[in-house]
């Protein structure tokens, strides 16, 4: 008899049966090719990445190794915790560390929230174009997605309004996910007036907001504003809407993976159930180092060498654009973040620009990706912050051949 190579036939679980990956993390194989320039990722700089200041903190922790590689609690790092909430408090977000659940990485307080909410078929809204791993997650968990189209200011609320009108009752959605400030992939900023406008709807259909902060720090000129977490206390108090999220993987390091949660409580006592389920505790070790390294008081000169740095690349990348693909792209000029949302002007079939970029040597990630319906493929998100910028004036007039050689050869 000859034996069996695989695993006996039991069905997979219906989100599972044939289930779709990042389609950013699928672009991972072309940065192998020689000389690739990548404005796929939204990596940080490695430039920018603080080792000396990371250094010292891993030091400090081995002196109580013990400590920093046994199990932790789930609700994270009281040490951390503390310094989250001192960090969310300056950005207008009212909370304790009592109120603060640290996550591994944002990513993972998004898909808590959607298994603790989201039921096969209650609707969630989206921006659109939206962070695609949150349409992942929202996709795995049967939730009906409805999209919100994006313009220069944001998530178009009175569009939003509309549909919440025309579904009535019966329709309302749980939630509603947004990146308010310099959005991925749009690079938006919501404005403040929108931003009060959403919180009422949200306070008039019973539904509530998840606001994911990774980039509001990141701004170049203004910060962004009161976020959506103050605008919610100010209008509805305790009863506050709003779920604040964010990261320290665009600041300080993303392999560290914290991420956090501000909510309250009976919020909080089922996230914590849930990510019991998944991890028990995020990493005792690298919640203690980024506890000392924030200690360390190093956190503010880091943020700020990164608003001058892709403040910079920015206006590198836009000039470029500007230079060599006027006529060929628009774009929206983000205000801070990492992402420029760009579109084709010119008649070009988008599969055939993605593959004879690839071919040249420039990597960009396809709006196609963007949309949990209706996409739109002549769009593209291209990243400023981890090329640096000799690279992004190559990797632009690489872009710019490409048109030329996609207009020369039209077929």
């Amino acid at each position: 008899m000859t034996p069996s190579t695989g695993i006996a036939p039991v069905a997979f679980s219906r989100s599972f049966a044939d289930p779709e990956g990042s389609p950013i993390r699928e672009l991972f194989r072309h940065l192998a090719q020689p000389a690739m320039i990548s404005f796929a990722g939204g990596y940080p700089s490695p430039a920018l990445l603080d080792a000396e200041g990371l250094e010292q903190a891993c030091a400090q922790c081995w002196g109580d190794a013990a400590a920093s590689l046994q199990y932790g609690p789930t609700e994270g790092n009281a040490d951390l915790r503390e310094s989250l909430a001192g960090l969310s408090r300056g950005r207008g977000v009212a909370c304790d560390a009592r109120d603060v659940l640290v996550t591994t990485g944002s990513q993972q307080a998004f898909d808590i929230l959607v298994r603790i909410f989201i039921e096969p078929g209650d609707a969630v809204v989206v921006e659109a174009p939206a962070y695609p791993a949150a349409l992942q997650a929202l996709r795995l968990a049967g939730a009906s997605i409805l999209q919100v189209p994006v313009d220069e200011h944001g998530m178009q609320v009175d569009m939003l309004r509309e549909m919440l009108a025309v579904r009535g009752t019966q329709g309302r959605p749980k939630l509603l996910y947004t990146v308010p400030n310099y959005s991925n992939p749009s690079g938006t900023l919501l404005s403040a007036e929108r931003r009060t406008a959403l919180v009422a709807l949200a306070i008039e259909h019973g539904f509530l907001i998840i606001e994911d902060d990774p980039y509001g720090q990141l701004y170049f000129d203004e910060p962004p504003g009161d976020s959506l977490h103050a605008v919610g206390r100010t209008c509805a108090g305790a009863s506050n809407p709003v779920i604040y999220l964010s990261s320290l993987s665009k600041t300080v390091a993303p392999s560290l993976r914290i991420g956090w949660m501000v909510a309250p409580d009976r919020v909080l006592r089922r996230s914590v159930v849930a990510k019991q389920t998944m991890d028990l505790c995020t990493s005792p070790l690298a919640q203690r180092i980024a506890a000392t390294y924030l200690a360390l008081d190093r956190y503010e000169a880091a943020v700020l060498r990164s608003r001058a740095t892709y403040g910079a690349r920015m206006q590198a990348m836009t000039l470029h654009i500007d230079n060599h693909l006027h006529g060929q792209l628009t774009y929206l000029r983000p205000l801070g973040g990492m992402f420029i949302w760009a579109r084709t002007v010119a008649p070009v079939d988008p599969d055939r620009l993605f593959h004879a970029c690839v071919k040249a040597g420039v990597l960009f990630v396809p709006g196609k990706a963007f949309f949990a319906a209706q996409p739109d493929r002549h769009a593209m998100r291209l990243s400023y912050a981890a090329p640096d910028i000799h690279d992004i004036g190559e990797g632009v007039n690489r872009l710019a051949g490409v048109f030329r050689q996609l207009q020369e050869q039209p077929t």
